[in-house]
């Protein structure tokens, strides 16, 4: 029985992970090309390169194909700022409840959605800004929120993009390593070589839309991650 969670063979995609068929050659839109990439169930994987490697292009691919059992930290967010930190949390499950319960929920928040939202965001240094409109929270505290949505989604997979990018070090690395520790399989793009080397098992380097390399963290050091970035 394989322990295979997703292969790409040969794989290429453009710019908003969409397959491309036929031959890459004839396919100028191709942003990933020729990739041949298993991900294994339980698997923690960084995704490392420079800027327009083509990292968030492959994330977006993975989870084309794996969205109905993946949790999603987007570069973007993807947050409604016009909303509290609870309803933005709470939107990971609008579709497990009626139209009718979500809307009650938008005007009087129920009482026991507030206690499960609440045991996330007391992880996340959060629950005292519950309440507060998104549009009112800095970089970090967006990027807690939209850490929080991805655990209240209650999914095995989790994949992120740069999703703790604007938090200091130690508490990018907490929130980073509560995330990986409370999903089966993680992939995540990073820009940062110390997270990738400590808290992930294999990292998979990519360059020009295509894979540099692709081994366990064990086997990489600080030095070579930062003289791939720098283009050595």
């Amino acid at each position: 029985m394989t322990n295979a969670l997703i292969q790409l063979q040969n794989f290429a995609c453009d710019h908003r992970g969409g397959a491309l068929l036929g031959s890459v050659t004839e396919s100028p839109g191709a942003v990933l090309r020729q990739l041949n990439i298993t991900i294994d169930r339980g698997e923690k994987i960084a995704l490392v390169g420079p800027s327009g490697a083509g990292k968030s292009t492959l994330l977006s691919a993975l989870y084309l194909q794996l969205r109905t059992v993946t949790a999603l930290c987007p570069q973007q967010l993807g947050l409604v700022d016009s909303l509290s930190c609870y309803h933005n949390i709470y939107m990971a499950q609008l579709e497990r409840h009626s139209t009718l319960f979500n809307l009650v929920n938008l005007l009087v928040p129920n009482k026991i959605q507030v206690r499960q939202v609440q045991a996330i965001t007391d992880q996340l240094g959060l629950t005292p800004l519950l309440f507060t409109t998104v549009s009112k929270l800095s970089g970090g505290e967006r990027q807690r929120v939209a850490a929080a949505r991805a655990l209240y989604r209650g999914q095995t997979v989790f994949m992120g993009d740069e999703p703790v990018s604007n938090l200091d070090p130690l508490q990018g690395e907490q929130v980073l390593a509560h995330l990986l520790e409370q999903h089966e399989t993680s992939i995540v793009a990073l820009h940062d070589p110390q997270l990738a080397l400590t808290l992930f098992d294999r990292i998979i380097g990519l360059r020009c839309g295509e894979v540099a390399f692709d081994q366990t963290a064990s086997s990489l050091s600080h030095e070579q991650l930062s003289q791939f970035y720098s283009g050595h």
